[in-house]
């Protein structure tokens, strides 16, 4: 196949999924959002030291130039 026939399938496979909308199940949409709400990440997950380690603006010295 030739590059012109080529870039032309693909132009056309481009647009057909550019301007593809499938039905959409928006009763699973709800259920899966609804779900994912629960699984929200805490900072107790990550223990204290996630967040401590980086209060400290001490060890920053903004005076420095590069």
């Amino acid at each position: 196949m030739g590059r012109g026939r080529q870039k032309a399938k693909q132009t056309k496979v481009a647009r057909a999924l550019k301007y593809y909308s499938p039905e959409t199940n928006y009763h699973a949409l709800e259920q899966e959002l609804k779900a994912s709400q629960t699984d929200v990440v805490t900072d107790d997950r990550w223990g204290s030291t996630a967040d401590s380690a980086y209060d400290n603006d001490a060890d920053w010295d903004d005076d420095r130039r590069y």
